[in-house]
């Protein structure tokens, strides 16, 4: 049997640009020490050098380099990356029943660990999709003693069927473990964080996802995380207003999605310049908005606010993205302007009545720096009027020409007489567009219903297949025509996918 080990690593560090090892061996031998390693020869290399290669490989190609060589059977006792998810196992989920997937994965975690050192663990995952009969809970408070050990960068704990019942140990943080962390993760769990515990002095970044944690000890926790450059939050149902307190001057990154019964933001932090949230009933107070670059919002009816409000308290903004469920104004025609925007996202979802589609003509005319348009279209049941139905006198918009604007694409594009405007306005206006895409499939739909699993999407209703081919009849008889006319035929691409 031939074991063949290649390593192709930049190490610039030592001067080394590529390195590569082959070796024949026989097969790994089985042995009390070794734990199965075949002392093979290697190159005579420091072992810092050796450290480092071992260290940059994923979890699994560590572990078949530790079986067959001894030498790196000390380094994998000491390996700084340790990722335990059903993926990095290769375990199929689908496979096998979940006990005995769970009782398979639990006791690889539990057999790695217990052989691991716990020293120079500087990446830990662990993601779990079982509890394991409810014995998950001091599985998982082990594995961390072994693991959380001073000098760890990332921690992240990932329950996916946890339900928030593991309570994470605050005080495997408060012994000095957690001074270097810079990235923590926790979804699925509680966390509370108490004064002793303080914050982390490291921390970068926070990410808190269906995680039980009142908004006072949140509170307290990032007014002692002084270093935080990153805080996102999903789901965390027990927060109900959330306060950025000024200290945080490092904070460059607020992002609140799906926690419904929040009230308030009241962001104090004074360099925030990327937002995003989700949530149409939440009170905004983000503060100073004049250097903001980036904002994602999920809020209907905000594509009316964003064009009537956003230009003159957000004049820095660079890239807008924009999801509505619900829009009753068009967006209005103002002479306020985006200088700065460069990307522009809307998504309208859902079941508003007809909408004006040439409107969104605005945001573009209002962007002189616009370079990419994405529009997303996902009615349920159109009552827009269809170019089918009234093809005569296509509406036109009499602005100046835009030159910035580069790439353009519509997803579901349908058959409504506005949206057909709309791209032929682009198209006739736009003098530096070189990619329009019209994607004219409706599968967006398919796994958009409530209740629906990854893998069982039901099948699309007859009414959006015929909308869909409604819509690639409409490219074809309507806007293909003036991208011959425009000489830009070979740059526009028209995608039909509904089986």
């Amino acid at each position: 049997m031939v074991c063949l080990l290649e390593f192709s690593v930049l190490l610039l560090k030592y001067g080394l640009i590529a390195l590569r090892a082959k070796r024949k061996c026989s097969p790994c031998q089985q042995d009390g020490d070794s734990q199965g390693a075949a002392d093979i020869e290697i190159p005579d290399l420091p072992e810092d050098i050796w450290r480092l290669i071992h260290s940059l490989m994923p979890m699994r190609a560590a572990a078949r380099a530790a079986c067959v060589s001894r030498s790196f059977l000390s380094s994998w006792r000491c390996h700084p990356n340790l990722n335990f998810s059903s993926e990095a196992f290769g375990l199929n989920r689908n496979a096998c029943g979940k006990e005995e997937l769970a009782g398979l994965f639990y006791s690889k975690v539990d057999h790695i660990l217990k052989r691991h050192s716990g020293i120079g663990v500087k990446k830990l995952t662990i993601k779990v999709y079982s509890d394991y009969s409810g014995k998950g809970s001091s599985y998982l408070n082990n594995w961390l003693q072994i693991g959380v050990k001073p000098g760890i960068e990332e921690l992240i704990i990932s329950l996916t069927q946890f339900q928030a019942k593991y309570n994470f140990p605050c005080s495997l943080l408060s012994n000095g473990s957690g001074d270097s962390i810079q990235y923590l993760h926790l979804s699925n769990c509680s966390f509370h964080p108490t004064v002793t515990l303080g914050g982390l002095r490291s921390l970068t970044r926070l990410y808190l996802c269906c995680v039980r944690i009142t908004e006072n000890e949140l509170s307290c926790f990032l007014s002692h995380s002084l270093a935080l450059e990153q805080l996102e939050i999903r789901y965390c149902d027990r927060i109900v207003c959330l306060k950025v307190p000024c200290l945080l001057q490092r904070l460059i990154s607020l992002k609140v999605f799906g926690c419904d019964n929040l009230k308030l933001i009241e962001n104090e932090a004074p360099n925030v310049s990327i937002f995003a949230f989700q949530g149409d009933k939440t009170q905004l107070k983000l503060g100073e908005t004049l250097q903001m670059k980036s904002l994602c919002m999920v809020r209907s009816g905000y594509v009316y606010h964003a064009r009537a409000e956003l230009p003159s308290i957000m004049p820095n903004l660079e890239s807008l993205a924009m999801k509505s469920f619900k829009e009753t104004a068009f967006a209005p025609k103002l002479c306020s302007k985006f200088l700065c925007l460069r990307h522009l996202s809307i998504a309208l979802i859902g079941y508003f009545p007809a909408y004006d589609y040439l409107s969104l003509a605005s945001y573009i005319h209002a962007a002189p720096s616009l370079e990419t348009f994405y529009l997303t279209v996902m009615q349920r049941y159109v009552q827009n009027v269809s170019i089918f139905a009234h093809p005569a006198d296509l509406r036109s918009i009499r602005e100046e020409q835009h030159h910035s604007l580069k790439s353009v694409r519509v997803t579901s594009f349908i058959s409504v007489k506005s949206l057909v405007e709309l791209t032929c306005h682009i198209l006739e206006s736009t003098t530096s567009l070189e990619c329009l895409t019209l994607d004219a499939s409706q599968t967006g739909f398919r796994c958009d219903t409530p209740g629906s699993k990854i893998g069982k999407c039901p099948p699309l209703d007859r009414d959006i297949i015929m909308e869909g081919h409604r819509g690639v009849l409409a490219i074809r008889r309507y806007i293909q025509p003036r991208a011959w006319a425009h000489g830009r035929d070979h740059n526009m691409r028209q995608t039909l996918d509904l089986s």
